[in-house]
């Protein structure tokens, strides 16, 4: 049986101070169901409860080509560039992505 590859990132915000709260309802309102719209799995979001400015969620695709598809997909939308992004861009401090195969 062949095996079966999945591409699974795991993003890290930095939300700015006392902000993470309203920055999760965002996330889980609206960011959500435009990711996976696109087709992208989520899991997510993960508190870290050491420190209430960061937390965790992560995304998962099919293959790498598939992730440069759905990934490019979301971000050039009108939903992710006119909706979603002035609200979510100005909480945060930092992102990282790092993807595991």
């Amino acid at each position: 049986m062949p095996r079966r590859v999945m591409i699974v990132e795991v993003c890290t915000y930095r939300v700015k101070a006392g902000r993470r709260s309203e920055f999760i309802k965002h996330f889980e309102a609206q960011a959500v169901p435009a990711i996976r719209a696109c087709g992208i799995r989520v899991l997510g979001p993960l508190v870290d409860r050491e420190n209430p400015n960061k937390f965790v969620w992560l995304r998962s695709f099919p293959s790498q080509e598939e992730r440069d598809r759905m990934y490019y997909a979301f971000h050039h939308s009108a939903v992710w560039v006119d909706e979603l992004e002035p609200i979510a861009m100005p909480m945060l401090e930092s992102w990282d992505f790092a993807a595991r195969p």
